[in-house]
């Protein structure tokens, strides 16, 4: 994240962030933290659940998703219902039927206009972003 920030600061009109799921299945609690990332996004807050998600990765349980719910504010009763809402497991899986299609095999995965970013540093991230830029 602290790459991708940098580069909205530099980019800030030419790059836009788009977060797609893909769970991996030797992590049984990853589908229900996207879910929850997803309840949260219900109510403005879904980067600040996946932040929280991400630094706690090793903590996760599903009281630990509604401990986070009320730590960054949500109406926890919503969040319960979106929790359940059968339209985060079907977006879910289309992101990562949709990263499958891609090539994506694990995390994090970075593309730019659909070209897979293979140098993760911010000169690597720059080179494709102006190449993409220039066309």
């Amino acid at each position: 994240m602290p790459l991708l920030e940098q580069l909205l600061k530099q980019y800030p009109q030419e790059v836009k962030v788009v977060f797609k799921n893909f769970p991996l299945r030797s992590h049984k609690l990853a589908k229900p933290a996207a879910v929850a990332a997803w309840a949260a996004g219900q109510q403005g807050k879904f980067w600040e659940m996946h932040d929280l998600v991400f630094a706690n990765y090793n903590k996760l349980s599903k009281a630990k998703f509604l401990e986070f719910a009320g730590q960054i504010g949500l109406n926890v009763e919503e969040f319960n219902k979106d929790l359940l809402n059968p339209d985060a497991l079907a977006l879910i899986q289309a992101d990562l039927r949709n990263g499958f299609e891609a090539g994506v095999r694990g995390t994090p995965a970075i593309f730019v206009n659909g070209r897979r970013l293979k140098n993760r540093s911010l000169p690597g991230f720059k080179q494709l972003i102006d190449s993409e830029l220039g066309k």
